[in-house]
């Protein structure tokens, strides 16, 4: 079984966070991982979050998991976090707050199984790691790098964290000049591969000051 795309439930999603997250005026991150997670239809949604972080992005994921009917849990690191996120989402007018799961996110991994649409922030000193660990559901699963214009995410490779599981390869992924850069990858299903697929390169041209994204 693989990730199916659905157009209708994307738009609903994108507009209905667009509306909601409007004064925010964050750049597009937000509508567009809300398309993306209701788009593939996730049925489980997971992230992570720190105190003082953006909200607008969990609020478009929460926005998502309303159309699709599955399950959105975010990984603070502590109680004061926590609190601070459910005030902030609650605040939003979000009609269904996320599961709120406190602990060090690469514990909390060990126990969410089945994720099939994971949002992590680059500038985590442990975020490869907290992608390593995921366990993606049978379907495969999509993979959100955020704020991925950061130095700790420079040399970060999709591979290094995927490939090392002999039943899953990346599939394609794409950069996206958008807000401070998304990074993001599509994960094969459980036994499936990446034979014959395209993929998506970036390079950032120091001189020009370009970002170039080429498909090999």
């Amino acid at each position: 079984m693989k990730l199916a795309w659905s157009p209708d439930s994307a738009s609903k999603a994108y507009l209905d966070t667009v509306k909601t997250c409007q004064v925010s005026r964050e750049s597009g991150v937000a509508e567009l991982v809300a398309a993306m997670a209701a788009g593939w239809n996730a049925q489980f949604i997971a992230e992570t979050w720190m105190q003082g972080g953006a909200i607008a992005t969990s609020i478009g994921l929460a926005i998502a998991r309303s159309h699709t009917g599955g399950r959105h849990v975010c990984v603070v690191p502590d109680e004061q976090s926590g609190s601070e996120y459910a005030k902030i989402v609650s605040e939003a007018g979000v009609s269904s707050l996320p599961e709120i799961v406190v602990g060090e996110a690469e514990e909390v991994m060990e126990g969410l199984v089945g994720i099939d649409f994971l949002v992590v922030d680059c500038r985590r000193k442990d975020f490869s790691r907290v992608f390593r660990l995921a366990k993606l559901s049978g379907k495969g699963g999509v993979l959100v790098c955020k704020n991925a214009y950061s130095r700790s995410a420079s040399r970060f490779r999709w591979r290094s964290v995927v490939d090392g599981e002999s039943s899953r390869r990346v599939v394609r992924s794409v950069f996206l000049p958008v807000g401070k850069g998304l990074d993001i990858a599509h994960v094969s299903a459980a036994g499936g591969g990446n034979y014959g697929m395209k993929r998506w390169i970036k390079h950032f041209d120091q001189r020009t000051g370009e970002l170039h994204v080429i498909r090999k």
